[in-house]
């Protein structure tokens, strides 16, 4: 079985601004600061923030599953301003999901706002269909709302 599933979230800042926090390391850093009681602690494995860097993000207490995933980063183009991970350990892999992918978009609607539309993809085997009931794109609204917002207040404070 295949499923995607996709959520558009508009922030009041500019697409520049939303894919520097984005793009490369300084996504973690912000969850590590903004979300670590939601999302979860966010730690470098291996890599610079291109193509080919692994991440664990340790969920909080209390979560579902094993309590961590690994993701390689797998996708980064600046053009585009898109970054596309993969699972490779931990989350969704130990319930048996046979592939499980994330894309975030960042894209300008004006010189002052954009949208970070955040996707999930993923593959799991016919047999276990009813766990693709537990696939969403929540934790990533949650952390778009909070870095648009957190990067909108920034902007305020520089003006």
């Amino acid at each position: 079985m295949h499923g995607h599933i996709t959520q558009d979230t508009p922030v009041a800042v500019p697409a520049a601004a939303v894919w520097e926090a984005y793009s490369g390391l300084e996504l973690g850093k912000l969850v590590d600061k903004l979300l670590p009681d939601v999302i979860g602690r966010v730690e470098v494995v291996e890599g610079d923030g291109g193509v080919g860097t692994l991440v664990k993000l340790t969920f909080p207490p209390g979560s579902p599953g094993s309590g961590y995933m690994i993701e390689k980063f797998i996708k980064n183009d600046d053009e585009a301003r898109v970054k596309e991970t993969e699972l490779v350990e931990g989350g969704y892999k130990d319930l048996g999901f046979d592939s499980y992918r994330i894309r975030l978009e960042i894209i300008e609607k004006d010189s002052e706002s954009s949208i970070i539309r955040s996707s999930v993809e993923y593959e799991i085997d016919d047999k276990l269909a009813e766990l693709a009931s537990h696939v969403n794109t929540k934790p990533l609204e949650i952390m778009a709302e909070t870095i648009g917002k957190h990067l909108s207040e920034k902007k305020v404070a520089r003006t």
